[in-house]
Parts: C-alpha cells; sequence; structure tokens
C-alpha cells in the first residue's frame, strides 16, 4: 500500500506542477469569463439589422396589408421584378408574389438571408390570406385582432413534499452539460494514463520501476494520481469560475444565479451522481487505457485498440445530444444508462429527470463490478505488455497474456 500511495503522490505532484496543468485551469474559467462578458455586452448593445422588402405583388392581392415591424420595413413597387433585383443594396429584399397561383413565392437578395426574415414574411403572408378568407365568409376580424393572449405555463413537480417548482431549461441544460463533461473529461485524463504509460516505456524506465513494485501497483497508483488531478482541477474550475463571475459583477451572471436558484433543491443529487459516474468511469476506462498503452510502444499505434474501446462512449454521446435528452426514459435510453461502457454519459443524461431508484441502483452496481473485472483484466495484459518491445500486438495476442502465468 506504501509503494501505491508513493506512486500517486509522484504521479499527481508531476501533473498539477507542470505549466500545462496550470495554464489550463486557469485559462478555462477566464475563456468562460470572457464568453459571458461578451453575450452580456452583445445583448446589451444589440442593434438589429433593418431589411427593406420590396414588394412586387403581381396579385395586388397583399397591397397596403403587410405590417412593418422593428427589423422589417415594407415598401411596394411597380416595377418589373428584374429592375427591382438589379437596384438591390446588401441590405434590400426584394418579394415577388407571382400572378399564377402555382408558382412559389420568391425572396430575392444580394447575399443569403437569415431564415428568421423568411418565416416571419411567410407567417405575414399566411395571416393575410386567413384573414381575407375570413372576411369573403363574412366573419368580422375585428374582434380577433383585438384579441391578445400572453399564457405563461410554468412547471411542476408533484412530490411527496409537496409541489416543487422545475424548470424543463434547467433539466436540458443539465443533461447536455454532465453528458459533455464526462464524456470529455474520460478521453482527457484517461488520454494522460496511457501517454505516461507509453513515456515509461519507451525510455525504459519501467524496467527500473517494476523492478522494485509489481506491475499491478503501478498501474493501480497512476490511474489514481492521474484521476486525482482531475478532480482538483475540476474543484478549481468551479472555484475560479465562481470568482470569475464576482469579478465580472452581477449584471452578468443574474441569469445564471436565476438558473442555478430554479435546480438548488435537487443540485446536490446531481453533482453526487456526477461525482460517482465520473469516478467509475474514469478507473473502468483508463485502466483499459493503461492497458494498451502497455501494449504498444508509441502513441501512433493506440488507434487500432483506442478506437473498438471507445466506440461505446462515443455512440453514447452523439445519441445524448440528438435523441436520448428528448426521450430519457425510453427502453433504450434505459439500456444505455444501465450498461457500465455507456452509463457514464447516458445516466447523466438521464438523472436531471428522476431516475427510478432500482435503475440507478442497478446501474451503480454493475459500474463498481465493472470497473473492478476491467481492472483485473487490464492488470494481466500490463504486467506482460509493459515489458514487451518492439513488437506490434494484436487483440488476441492480448488474449493471450492475460492467460500467462506470474
Amino acid at each position: 500500500m506504501n509503494k501505491i500511495l508513493l506512486i500517486i503522490q509522484r504521479e499527481y505532484l508531476t501533473r498539477v506542477r507542470k505549466k500545462a496543468f496550470i495554464v489550463m485551469t486557469l485559462l478555462v474559467p477566464s475563456l468562460f469569463g470572457g464568453m459571458f462578458a461578451t453575450i452580456a455586452y452583445l445583448a446589451k448593445n444589440n442593434n438589429e439589422k433593418i431589411y427593406v422588402i420590396n414588394v412586387v405583388d403581381q396579385t395586388n392581392h397583399f397591397k397596403g396589408k403587410f405590417q412593418d415591424t422593428k427589423v422589417l420595413k415594407f415598401q411596394y413597387s411597380e416595377k418589373p421584378i428584374s429592375v427591382v433585383k438589379a437596384s438591390l443594396n446588401d441590405d434590400d429584399l426584394a418579394l415577388l408574389i407571382p400572378s399564377n397561383t402555382k408558382d412559389s413565392v420568391t425572396l430575392f437578395s444580394k447575399k443569403k438571408n437569415t431564415l428568421g426574415v423568411s418565416d416571419d414574411i411567410q407567417q405575414k403572408m399566411n395571416d393575410i390570406v386567413v384573414g381575407d378568407s375570413l372576411v369573403k365568409m363574412h366573419i368580422d376580424t375585428t374582434p380577433l385582432h383585438k384579441v391578445k393572449s400572453n399564457i405563461i405555463i410554468k412547471t411542476a413537480e408533484v412530490t411527496d413534499r409537496g409541489d416543487q417548482s422545475t424548470s424543463i431549461g434547467s433539466a436540458y441544460a443539465l443533461a447536455f452539460a454532465g453528458a459533455i463533461l464526462i464524456y470529455m473529461s474520460l478521453f482527457i485524463y484517461g488520454a494522460q494514463v496511457m501517454r505516461g504509460v507509453i513515456e515509461e516505456k519507451t525510455s525504459r524506465i519501467i524496467e527500473v520501476i517494476v523492478s522494485s513494485v509489481k506491475p499491478f501497483q503501478l498501474m493501480a497508483g497512476k490511474i489514481i494520481g492521474v484521476g486525482l488531478v482531475g478532480l482538483t482541477q475540476f474543484a478549481l474550475w468551479i472555484l475560479l469560475s465562481y470568482l470569475v463571475g464576482k469579478i465580472f459583477g452581477e449584471d452578468m451572471v443574474h441569469g445564471r444565479l436565476q438558473f442555478l436558484h430554479t435546480m438548488a433543491s435537487s443540485a446536490w443529487y446531481e453533482l453526487a451522481c456526477f461525482g460517482f459516474y465520473w469516478l467509475t468511469g474514469f478507473l473502468l476506462y483508463s485502466a483499459l487505457f493503461a492497458a494498451v498503452g502497455s501494449a504498444v510502444d508509441s502513441e501512433t499505434e493506440t488507434q487500432q485498440f483506442m478506437f473498438p474501446i471507445t466506440l461505446p462512449l462515443l455512440f453514447t454521446y452523439i445519441l445524448s445530444v440528438s435523441y436520448l435528452f428528448q426521450a430519457p426514459d425510453s427502453t433504450l435510453a434505459v439500456w444505455l444508462s444501465i450498461i457500465p461502457f455507456t452509463a457514464p454519459v447516458a445516466m447523466m443524461v438521464r438523472v436531471p429527470f428522476h431516475v427510478p431508484g432500482w435503475q440507478l441502483g442497478l446501474s451503480m452496481g454493475l459500474m463498481i463490478v465493472a470497473f473492478v473485472f476491467c481492472t483485473y483484466v487490464a492488470a494481466r495484459i500490463y504486467r506482460v505488455g509493459i515489458l514487451m518491445y518492439g513488437k506490434k500486438p494484436s487483440f488476441k495476442e492480448m488474449a493471450k497474456w492475460f492467460f500467462y502465468k506470474e
């Protein structure tokens, strides 16, 4: 145990003293602070672009019926569309409403306009057509124009403690944030373990180290040491991000504080789940990365092994940002959150939506079993591969290493 502690200490101190660690620890909160400050500045000084729409109405049906908005100004032209198009500048558009109803209405511009502009014009035209149709049916549309609705739906969750205010937006934000952080950190810190093993192997320093410690002790110390580096960096990022928010002032972080307030009741639960799945996911994948690092002589040789190992994680991440967050209780989401190789990402998507206790317990139990088993398998491969040089192993060869006797 003392030897493992010494290896952990060496791995931890060596990495936290590196310039790259210090720079990244300080840079990430600064980048976030700069991003929030830029967003706040742009939102405060948002001068919306005004588009002038030159309407060429060959039907004479829409003339005088378009209502100007803050960003859309309509003017009507009797000139041919070819003349109007030739006189357009960058901020002007030409709207051709053909006399033949089978032809499409076309919006012309000298450069691509935003999707919102064409959608707004399309909606206005549909409203005009609907209004005219009602008039033809002798339906008075005046009362309809006077009716305005401003219904806002608030969400609340029924619990044993009473109705709890919830925020769907907060839940989605947490789902995205949890999945992205888990996915990125497992790759970043797992790759550090693999890179460290390769460096020690290629420098032949490993031959000296294994003469005084067992390969399993070396692998365990390296994994835990790098894991502590990751936890330290996360903790510093949280602290520094809070301080950056204070420095930039309350106005910039007001929206974030409101967001945090809405999820405060469940924050500890979600943070605990994140910590568990980050730790167990890191231990599981880092053990596999360490086994890969011990089997090769350079980082370029790792690709044939890395893709099959990381494919489940990549597959789940892609599904998370495209499907799982919309259906967190679907059969696919449930199974992905239970299978250990996909659970760290998939469960982070589901946690904000309150996972049933038995599913969370089963997933956590399987995560523990999986990382213990993978660590055992990786250790048996590591003990042989760490002393193998000049040979490009295959999965079949690595399987043989597993069964080698001590």
